[in-house]
C-alpha cells in the first residue's frame, strides 16, 4: 500500500500563527497534527504535553507541530475565545487550527476527512505531504520519537512503508481520551 496525500486542513481560524498554515506550505518538513478538545482529559494530560515536547525536541526546520481543536461535544463551552485563554494558561505555543464545524454540530470537517475516532488523535505526515501514521489515544514518547526520526531520515526517492492502521478505539471517554460519535447520514466518513 502506497501512502496517500494527507487530506487538507479545514480551519475556521488559527491561533498562535501569524498567518493561516496549509500542508502544502509545510511540505519538506514532517508534520505532527495533534487533534484535541480542551475539555478532553487525555488531551490535556497526554496529547498536548507530548506535542509540546516534540516541538521542543526537534528542529522546526525538520518537524512542524500543529494543534487541531476538533470539537464534537460541549460546543458552547469550547469556543475560540475559551480556546485562546486555554492555550495561554497551558502555555501551548505551537499553531492551533480551529477545525471547521461539521453539519448540525456533527464531526468537524478535518476530523471527518481523516476518519478520526476521537481525541486525542496524533497524525504524522511525511515530507512529501503523505499521511504515514495516525494514532488514537496515548502513544509512548519513545515510539513516537522513533516514528518521527524515521520520517526525518527518509529521502524522497526511497520506497515508502505501508501506512499503519489506526489504533483500535476505546469504549468510553476517560483519562486517555474521548471517542467521537459515529457519523450519521450523508456526512463524510
Amino acid at each position: 500500500m502506497v501512502p496517500k496525500p494527507a487530506p487538507a486542513l479545514y480551519a475556521a481560524r488559527w491561533l498562535n500563527a501569524a498567518e493561516p498554515l496549509s500542508l502544502d506550505r509545510l511540505r519538506g518538513r514532517v508534520v505532527l497534527i495533534e487533534a484535541f478538545q480542551m475539555l478532553c482529559p487525555g488531551c490535556v494530560s497526554h496529547g498536548l504535553p507530548q506535542a509540546q515536547r516534540v516541538r521542543e525536541t526537534f528542529r522546526e526546520a525538520d518537524v512542524a507541530v500543529i494543534g487541531l481543536h476538533s470539537v464534537f461535544e460541549h460546543h458552547d463551552a469550547q469556543t475560540p475565545v475559551a480556546l485562546a485563554a486555554f492555550l495561554h494558561e497551558y502555555r501551548i505555543s505551537f499553531p492551533v487550527a480551529v477545525d471547521e464545524p461539521g453539519e448540525d454540530r456533527g464531526l468537524p470537517r478535518t476530523m471527518a476527512a481523516y476518519g478520526m475516532q476521537g481525541t486525542p488523535t496524533l497524525v504524522l505526515i511525511d515530507r512529501q505531504g503523505r499521511r504515514r501514521a495516525q494514532h488514537f489515544g496515548h502513544i509512548p514518547d519513545l515510539r513516537l520519537g522513533a516514528e518521527i526520526m524515521a520520517l526525518i531520515a527518509e529521502r524522497e526517492d526511497r520506497s515508502m512503508a505501508p501506512e499503519p492502521a489506526a489504533d483500535a478505539a476505546a469504549p468510553a471517554c476517560d483519562e486517555a481520551g474521548c471517542i467521537a460519535p459515529e457519523p450519521q447520514g450523508d456526512r463524510p466518513a
